[in-house]
């Protein structure tokens, strides 16, 4: 439900007349939020939030366990090589157990919840909220503390959401099926992605970027660390001065 409510949302909306569409991807910076230039940050880095299933013939999507639990190592380990080089100081949040695991689980899904509003009703706003208006202007509370003491102490933390779907070998005939017959009604399967920074101090977002079409196979390394490179583009630098804070990105047009 939550992956066709992105699509639906997502790919019927009407891009606003200060936006540049480009198709199925945006960002967004809150406004004022600049990274110091005279010092690094400490980033806490969760581990991906990382769903693959398989399409069915009938289009279905059915959860697969094994691409799931791959495609969330390689993520993961395309996440560090990609946060090693970007000059901050990246810690990532340790495997967790018992209440401290239920509260990671808790934030992940609130942080979908509120990705998802962000991204309806901000990147792609077809239906904008009359109180945020010209607004970046989204958080998942105080309780985010919570996280950055349980990783250690961090100034920001990095949340990133993947879903995928690959076609099953029934729906890959079906596609070819549908090509024979010049129908362009069979989708090729469904490959969303997005990522955003949170001030771990009241648990604002300050950053997002999403595509509701993204490449790289996420089953493989080098399709792990495409996707990992799409989901931190335009990730914001340590900079003096920061151009179109709390403007709107889309299609990753600058």
């Amino acid at each position: 439900m939550f992956v066709a409510s992105i699509l639906v949302l997502l790919v019927c909306v009407t891009a606003p007349a200060n936006a540049q569409l480009f198709g199925t991807e945006g960002s967004a910076v809150k406004e004022g939020f600049t990274l110091p230039a005279d010092k690094a940050v400490k980033i806490l880095v969760f581990r991906p939030d990382v769903q693959v299933a398989e399409q069915t013939t009938g289009g279905l999507d059915q959860p697969n366990a094994d691409w799931t639990q791959q495609a969330k190592s390689l993520l993961n380990d395309a996440l560090v090589a990609a946060q090693a080089r970007g000059g901050n100081d990246v810690i990532f949040m340790p495997a967790l157990q018992g209440e401290q695991a239920r509260l990671m689980a808790d934030h992940q899904a609130l942080f979908r919840v509120i990705a998802d509003a962000a991204i309806t009703h901000k990147l792609f706003p077809g239906d904008e909220l009359p109180s945020k208006k010209g607004k970046f202007d989204w958080t998942l509370g105080p309780t985010v503390q919570e996280l950055s003491t349980i990783g250690g102490g961090a100034d920001y933390g990095l949340f990133l959401y993947s879903y995928d779907s690959y076609g099953s070998s029934g729906r890959k005939a079906a596609q070819i099926v549908g090509l024979i017959l010049a129908a362009d009604l069979i989708p090729a399967g469904v490959h969303i992605g997005y990522a955003a920074l949170v001030d771990l101090k009241n648990g604002d977002l300050v950053w997002i970027n999403a595509d509701i079409s993204m490449g790289g196979d996420v089953r493989t390394q080098e399709g792990a660390e495409k996707r990992v490179m799409q989901l931190l583009e335009d990730f914001p630098v340590r900079s003096p001065v920061q151009s179109r804070r709390g403007d709107v990105t889309v299609g990753g047009a600058p």
